[in-house]
C-alpha cells in the first residue's frame, strides 16, 4: 500500500512538521497550494473537514488540510473561525483597539488536521496552543494578529519576536501525533 499524503498548503512549516511527524513512520509528504472552498462555520474542525474532503476527491488521493482559530476568553471566543477574516478586516491595530479595555487577554490556538482519503469521510485531529493577547503589538516575524499579538504560554514576547525557524515549534504537537495513532492504527 502507497503511503503516500498530499498536504493541501503552500506554509513551509505545516509541511515541515508533517514531515517530521510523518516521514519516520515511512509516510512520504508532499504538497501542493490549491484553492478549496472555506464554508463558514463556527468550528475551525468543519472548516478542514469540508475544504479535505473536496480537495481528497479533486485530487483523487489522500490529503491533510489545516485550519486554525484564535479563541480569546475576554471576547467570548471570538474571532474563533473566523480570525483569517478579523485579521484581513481588522489588522493588528484594529485588534488592538478591539481588545482595548478588555482585562482577561488569556487566548488559545485550536489547530484542526483533516485527513481524508477519496470517497471517505474525513478524519479531524486537533491540537490547542495556550497564550494570551499583548497589550501592543511587537516583533519583526511573521504577520498579522497570530504572530504580532499571540504570547505563547510559558513566553514573554509575541510569535512576532521569533524568525521562522523558531516560531513554528510554539505550536502544539497534538494534532500531529494523534494522526500519527491513527495512521498506525489504520496500516495494522
Amino acid at each position: 500500500m502507497e503511503k503516500k499524503i498530499t498536504y493541501v498548503t503552500g506554509n513551509w512549516a505545516k509541511i515541515a512538521s508533517a514531515k517530521q511527524a510523518l516521514e519516520p513512520l515511512g509516510y512520504e509528504i508532499d504538497n501542493i497550494k490549491m484553492e478549496t472552498p472555506e464554508i463558514q462555520a463556527d468550528d475551525v474542525s468543519d472548516v478542514a473537514k469540508y475544504s479535505a474532503e473536496w480537495a481528497a476527491n479533486e485530487l483523487n488521493r489522500p490529503v491533510m488540510k489545516n485550519d486554525t482559530g484564535l479563541f480569546i476568553k475576554g471576547l467570548n471566543n471570538f474571532p474563533g473561525a473566523y480570525m483569517k477574516y478579523t485579521d484581513e478586516t481588522l489588522g493588528v491595530e484594529g485588534f488592538l483597539r478591539l481588545m482595548e479595555g478588555i482585562e482577561d487577554r488569556e487566548a488559545y490556538f485550536k489547530e484542526a488536521i483533516a485527513y481524508c482519503e477519496p470517497g471517505k469521510d474525513p478524519i479531524v485531529f486537533e491540537g490547542i496552543t495556550k497564550g494570551k493577547i499583548a497589550l501592543e503589538s511587537s516583533g519583526e516575524y511573521g504577520w498579522g494578529v497570530i504572530d504580532h499579538l499571540f504570547i505563547p504560554e510559558g513566553e514573554e514576547k509575541t510569535l512576532g519576536n521569533f524568525p521562522d525557524e523558531e516560531r513554528w515549534a510554539f505550536w502544539s504537537p497534538d494534532a500531529y501525533k494523534n494522526l500519527v495513532n491513527y495512521l498506525e492504527e489504520k496500516d495494522k
